[in-house]
């Protein structure tokens, strides 16, 4: 490939050093689940100013499980002789959640995969480094 690489097409593209500051409209939970990952990702040198918007919508989802699920808990699974309508809010977390933590390369198929990684040692004219 010539010219730039992948990573630095991305605006903010440069891995954050430090754990940022999770938004202020995220419960409780969610804010300290975005502590947890993003010192995760840090740790990792993975996380971008561009991954902030996608780490929030995990941890806002990872809150709302949390929140429905203690909900479910005090209450029981059938309310009023039906389902409990969380369990619905329950589910969709749940798999927002999944979802948004392969987008993180929070789950381990998700870090098996190869990444584009920004490698100076590689010949963009000889992709297979046969020259």
């Amino acid at each position: 490939m010539r010219g730039r690489k992948p990573s630095s097409l991305v605006a903010g593209s440069s891995p954050i050093t430090s754990t940022p500051r999770a938004p202020t409209w995220l419960s409780k939970p969610a804010a300290a689940e975005w502590r947890k990952v993003a010192a995760i990702l840090i740790e990792r040198d993975v996380l971008t100013e561009a991954d902030l918007g996608t780490l929030a919508a995990y941890c806002d989802a990872y809150g709302q499980l949390v929140d429905a699920s203690r909900q479910i808990a005090a209450d029981g699974l059938i309310l009023a002789g039906k389902k409990h309508p969380l369990i619905t809010t329950q589910v969709a977390a749940r798999n927002q959640i999944r979802q948004l933590a392969a987008e993180l390369g929070l789950t381990p198929v998700s870090r098996s995969r190869p990444a584009i990684r920004d490698d100076d040692a590689a010949d963009d004219d000889d992709p297979l480094g046969l020259d």
